[in-house]
C-alpha cells in the first residue's frame, strides 16, 4: 500500500490551519520523508507513527522552510540507534551538513547517524528493492530538485515538484502519471499584481493547464501562501478551469492513499 500523509501543506509563512509544506510516503514498512521543517517528530506521531521508523528524507532545496526542522528531528532521536538516509542536490546536502555540524549532531555520541547522499540532476536511484527514484531539476533555487517515484510492486508512478515555476520538463516528466503533488502558490491575480512570482512559484491556473496537457491522473497542488488572502475555493475554481482529472486539494494530516 501507498499512502500519502500530509504533515504540512503551506507556504513559507504557516497559519493556523497549515504549516510549511512536507508529507510522508508509508510504503509497506517503510516511511519516506519529504523535506523537514519544524516539529517534524510531533507531527508523524500524530499520524501514530514511530519517528524512528522514517529511514529516507528526501529534500527539495535549502530554503529555511524546507529544512530547518533537521536538526530538532535527529536531536529529538538522539539517543536511539538508527540511520537516516538523507537525499538532496550537492548544494543541499553540504548545508545540511553545515546545519548539522552547527549543533554538534554528528557526533559520537549521536545514536542516529546520518547519511548525506548528494544527487545530480537527472540521476535514477533505489530507495529499497521495489522503489526507485529519478531526480529532475527545477528553477526555483540553484539547490531545488524534483522527484519522480516509481513503486515497481504497485505500478505506481509519483512526481514531486516542491516550490517550483511553471517547468515544461516537469510536466513532461508526469506526463500519464498516477499523482503529481506541485507547487501551486496563489491563485493568478497575486501573480498578475507581484509578476517576480512568476520565477519562483506557480500559479493555480497554469497549474491545472499544464496538468491537463501532460495527463496526471492525480493532481495534488500545494504549498499554499500564507501570507495572502485567497481562498482554497479559488484556487480549485481556476485549476477546474482546464483539469479534469482528479482533484485533492490536501489539508494538513490528512491521508490519501495512491
Amino acid at each position: 500500500m501507498i499512502e500519502i500523509c500530509f504533515l504540512g501543506t503551506g507556504g513559507s509563512v504557516a497559519t493556523k490551519e497549515r504549516d510549511n509544506t512536507s508529507f510522508l510516503i508509508r510504503h509497506d514498512e517503510d516511511l519516506i520523508l519529504f523535506d523537514c521543517p519544524g516539529s517534524v517528530f510531533q507531527k508523524i506521531k500524530r499520524f501514530d507513527f514511530d519517528p524512528r521508523e522514517v529511514a529516507t528524507i528526501l529534500m527539495t532545496h535549502t530554503h529555511p522552510d524546507h529544512v530547518y526542522g533537521l536538526p530538532s528531528l535527529v536531536h529529538s532521536l538522539m539517543l536511539d540507534e538508527g540511520l537516516i538516509r538523507l537525499y538532496g542536490s550537492a548544494e543541499t546536502i553540504g548545508f545540511c551538513e553545515d546545519l548539522l555540524d552547527l549543533f554538534r549532531l554528528r557526533e559520537k555520541r549521536i545514536k542516529t547517524r546520518v547519511d548525506l547522499i548528494p544527487l545530480k540532476s537527472g540521476e535514477s536511484f533505489r530507495l529499497n528493492g521495489s522503489l526507485s527514484c529519478l531526480t529532475v531539476k527545477v528553477p526555483h533555487n540553484p539547490s531545488s530538485l524534483a522527484y519522480h517515484l516509481r513503486f515497481d510492486s504497485e505500478g505506481k508512478d509519483l512526481v514531486y515538484s516542491g516550490d517550483t515555476p511553471c517547468f515544461p520538463p516537469l510536466f513532461e516528466e508526469a506526463a500519464g502519471k498516477d499523482c503529481l503533488i506541485h507547487d501551486c502558490s496563489a491563485p493568478f491575480r497575486f501573480f498578475e499584481e507581484y509578476p517576480s512570482l512568476y520565477t519562483m512559484h506557480t500559479h493555480s491556473l497554469e497549474l491545472g493547464e499544464q496538468a491537463q496537457k501532460c495527463g496526471v491522473k492525480c493532481l495534488i497542488p500545494c504549498h499554499f501562501f500564507g501570507e495572502l488572502d485567497f481562498s482554497l475555493q479559488e484556487v480549485e475554481e481556476e485549476i477546474r478551469k482546464n483539469y479534469t482529472g482528479r482533484l485533492v486539494i490536501p489539508q494538513d494530516f490528512e491521508r490519501l492513499t495512491l
